[in-house]
């Protein structure tokens, strides 16, 4: 990755090249790699620009003092990645339910959001 030298857009992109891998393997170990389709591989190549623009928001999450602001930076930041990392994912079972699955995605999201809040509030003493 010579050519990478900003580190966000490097971030950005090995964070969405490891989260598509890290699909693969579990679609693959549930469903057996030969078994995956055509669509299932290029829904993942998505999540390499998918996050480009999120990625800016984990920064500017970490220094906002409010907490619900601050949820709400994350949850952006991982809305757009988390979609297509669990819907992808998703329907690739012969039972998907949409409305289940959409379910699983927000309540996941707001779970990640607040907790991520949590950890990362700035404050007394910097970086923890």
């Amino acid at each position: 990755m010579e050519g990478v030298t900003n580190p966000f857009l490097r971030t950005a992109l090995i964070t969405g090249a490891v989260i598509a891998v890290v699909n693969i393997v579990f679609a693959s170990l549930e469903y057996g790699l030969p078994n995956l389709p055509w669509w299932f591989y290029a829904a993942q190549l998505l999540l390499l620009p998918a996050m480009l623009l999120p990625m800016r928001y984990f920064p500017q999450a970490s220094v906002t003092p409010d907490y619900l602001r601050r949820a709400g930076l994350f949850a952006l930041g991982w809305a757009v990645p988390y979609a297509i990392y669990k819907f992808a994912h998703d329907v690739l079972s012969p039972v998907f339910s949409p409305g289940a699955s959409l379910v699983g995605y927000v309540v996941t999201v707001a779970l990640f959001s607040l907790i991520f809040a949590a950890v990362r509030r700035p404050g007394a003493g910097g970086r923890r």
